[in-house]
């Protein structure tokens, strides 16, 4: 019996492709999928992969990408002059949230679209944030990550008007820990219409991202 089933017409139904999720794959498991993948001669993103797996995956797949900071492993590196300039923006909290914007920053690149990290502009020195809103109002959508109690994407969603996707970080002492207090808060704002992914989910935003932008898109 395999031990996987690729679904190949994803990109046809939806207008991306499967995306594997690492964390829980052994390595034998994943390096069967990426050998399915090499063999169509097509692109594959795992997501959520330990350092260790990675550096066994690179035996097979010498030609492989991994970013250590999010645990992105791509089959193939994305030559940055082939991707599509996106209006996305991805802002966070605070430099300890960059595992979450560079899975949500590669998943994109990996999608065709090259966003922009707007990094370490929490609410705790909120002139960060505001120094930067005019920059900020050229996106079509933002992403917006943040750990401790989460406020950030309140604010945000309270001074600009695109389309917010809110990301809690697991990132904060004691009953932050876990990124339970920042969900709540996100999911309890009082900012109209925000949308909320689960606790560390970098790639459900860039997904969420990517079909916000491809609608807009679309003759």
């Amino acid at each position: 019996m395999d031990s996987f089933n690729i679904d190949h017409q994803r990109q046809h139904r939806l207008g991306f492709p499967e995306i594997i999720f690492g964390a829980t794959k052994s390595t034998a498991v994943l390096q069967q999928i990426l050998q399915a993948y090499q063999e169509r001669g097509e692109n594959a993103l795992i997501t959520k992969l330990q350092e260790e797996k990675a550096r066994q995956l690179f035996k097979d797949f010498p030609e492989a990408f991994y970013d250590e900071v999010s645990g992105i492993f791509m089959l193939h590196p994305i030559k940055e002059d082939t991707l599509q300039v996106s209006a996305v923006g991805i802002l966070s909290g605070g430099t300890s949230d960059l595992y979450i914007v560079n899975e949500v920053f590669y998943t994109l690149a990996f999608l065709g679209l090259k966003a922009e990290r707007v990094v370490d502009i929490g609410v705790a020195g909120v002139h960060r944030l505001l120094n930067r809103l005019e920059k900020l109002r050229k996106f079509e959508v933002l992403i917006v990550i943040a750990g401790f109690e989460g406020a950030l994407p309140t604010v945000v969603g309270g001074l600009l008007p695109q389309p917010i996707i809110a990301v809690p970080a697991n990132v904060g002492y004691g009953v932050a820990a876990g990124g339970q207090a920042a969900l709540s808060s996100m999911l309890a704002s009082c900012a109209n219409g925000i949308s909320v992914v689960n606790i560390d989910n970098g790639y459900g935003a860039a997904m969420a991202a990517f079909r916000i932008i491809n609608q807009h898109r679309r003759p």
